[in-house]
Formats: C-alpha cells, sequence, structure tokens
C-alpha cells in the first residue's frame, strides 16, 4: 500500500426504489404500479432505507484525512481507479463479480446492507466492522482470498476478464455458430452459446447448466482453472456437440471462432452492455487471467 493516504471508492448500485421513481416519476405512480400487481411500496422503501443507512454508517467508518468516492454500477466502465483505493462494495454478491473486471489488484471489501436477503458469499461483513477493517486494510494488517478469473482475448488484442463467467455467443441468446478447438480437436457447432466459469462461478449459471446436463465440475474459487459448457448444442450434417464441455487450466486455452453474421458478442459476469463484438472471423482465446480479485476475510 502507498504511504499516502488510500481514497475509498464506495461501489453501489440503483435501488429497486430509486428505480420506480425513475419509471414512474412519483411515489404515487409507483405505489399504484406494485399494488396494481399485487405487490406495495412499503417492502421496496425498507429496503431502501436500510441500504441508505448502510452506506451512511460506511461513510462514518472511513478516516476524516482520507479521501473517498462514490460510484454507481452503471457508471464503473467510466470512472478510474487508482492502485492504492480501497474498494468497498454495498449491496448483494453480484455487485462485487460487477465490478471485478475493472480492478487492478485493490483490495475489496463486500458489505452486505441486509444480511437476511443475501447469501454474502462475496459481501460477508457487516457494515459495522468497516471502521476496524479500513486502517487493518491500509496497514497489510488482514487476510486476504485471492479469486480466479477467465479472460477472453481477441486477435486484435482487445480483452474482457470475468470473476463468475464468460458467455460467448448471441446477443439475444439466440442460436450462435462458431468454431472451437479445445485440446487438439476441433468442431463446429450451433449453440445457445458457450458458457466459460471460474470457481466462484461455479454456483451460478454453471450449476444450473450442470444440473440440466449431468456434467459433474468441481473448482474451488482460488484455483486457477475454469470450466466450459455449450448451451444446448445442436447435433446435425454439419454440427456437432462432442466438445460439449470441459476444463481450461492454467497452461491451456479453449479457441472460438466467430461465424455468426451480426449480434456476435462476449459479455462478463452478466453485464450486457459492456462486451466485445464478435462477429464472423473474429478468434477469441479464452484462459486464465493474470489478474484475480483480492478479497479482504473478515
Amino acid at each position: 500500500m502507498s504511504s499516502l493516504n488510500p481514497r475509498v471508492v464506495l461501489i453501489t448500485r440503483q435501488t429497486e426504489y430509486a428505480s420506480l421513481l425513475a419509471a414512474h416519476a412519483t411515489r404515487g405512480q409507483a405505489a399504484f404500479f406494485l399494488q396494481s400487481r399485487g405487490q406495495n411500496i412499503e417492502e421496496v422503501e425498507a429496503r431502501d432505507r436500510i441500504e441508505a443507512e448502510a452506506i451512511t454508517g460506511a461513510k462514518r467508518s472511513i478516516p476524516s484525512d482520507w479521501s473517498f468516492a462514490q460510484v454507481l454500477r452503471d457508471d464503473l466502465n467510466r470512472f478510474l481507479f487508482f492502485p492504492n483505493d480501497i474498494i468497498v462494495a454495498i449491496g448483494q454478491d453480484g455487485l462485487v463479480a460487477n465490478l471485478a473486471k475493472y480492478l487492478d489488484g485493490q483490495a475489496v471489501i463486500g458489505i452486505s446492507p441486509d444480511p437476511a436477503r443475501t447469501e454474502g458469499v462475496l459481501t460477508p461483513n457487516p457494515v459495522d466492522l468497516l471502521g476496524e477493517l479500513l486502517p487493518a486494510v491500509a496497514h497489510q494488517e488482514v487476510g486476504f482470498q485471492k479469486r480466479a478469473m477467465v479472460r477472453a482475448r481477441l486477435g486484435e488484442g482487445d480483452e474482457l476478464t470475468a470473476l463468475n463467467e464468460l458467455f460467448i455467443g448471441h446477443r439475444s441468446h439466440q442460436s450462435a455458430r462458431y468454431v472451437v478447438n479445445y485440446a487438439g480437436a476441433e468442431e463446429f457447432q450451433s449453440s445457445s452459446g458457450m458458457i466459460v466459469a471460474t470457481g466462484t462461478g461455479m454456483t451460478g449459471w454453471a450449476k444450473s447448466i450442470m444440473t440440466a446436463t449431468h456434467h459433474s465440475i468441481e473448482i474451488g474459487p482460488e484455483e486457477p482453472r475454469a470450466a466450459f459448457f455449450a448451451r444446448e448444442p445442436w447435433p446435425s450434417r454439419i454440427s456437432g456437440c462432442e466438445i460439449s464441455a470441459g476444463e481450461i487450466q492454467k497452461d491451456t486455452s479453449l479457441r472460438i471462432l466467430s461465424r455468426i453474421n451480426e449480434g456476435g458478442v462476449i459479455f462478463a459476469d452478466g453485464i450486457e452492455q459492456d462486451f466485445l463484438a464478435f462477429n464472423w472471423g473474429v478468434e477469441a482465446e479464452i484462459g486464465i487471467s493474470q489478474k484475480q480479485l483480492r478479497m479482504v476475510l473478515p
């Protein structure tokens, strides 16, 4: 950590209540919208208050001689992180996954504003603990879990990393055509796209695919390995499904050559707006990233 005081970057996402107000302009209109669908706005307001209190508590925990910034998830691709930043993600586990690709070794503290409503795998800390954690991180007096990440690299040099998983296919999730090259074998496929998941991502999208396809691959979150799955590959006279699943090691890779006329994309961790174009003739090499997510242990 630099001798300069670190900057704390609070990462949040727009709350459900804020989204409702943005869509319906007033509380009354938002309440009417929910009521007409058998829901009530009071529950949404309660969750909004809990998150607001967590954010206020987090700000109070920052030492007075440190600087801080607050960034919404949707603005992450426009925000400049500094090497000595300490990242505080306040929200659900998915928020940490969303921000991971924008970091390069900065320490991340995951805060759950409402532990009863979240799994807490990536946001295990209560906000009350933040006042102790921040100086401990600054003085390297905490433990870290270094979670592996996966990356896609195009021939032109563009690269995208993911903490949970990469999606390679058509932006509408319709049939995508591509040539996959793995372990010396090559196959033309037509599927709903490829998923490449890390150990962190094995409990999400990949788990549902394994349940449906009866595959079983176990990877720990810190292991430099990843699993790939073709979603619903279609066997035909010209397309196959032999390379439907497998593992990528630290020193191996998966190559995918696009045969998608238009709408081909590669996106990470569910953020479809931030993607690499993957149209006809573009080749992607998928491998283990040198980047890791440095999670502060509680």
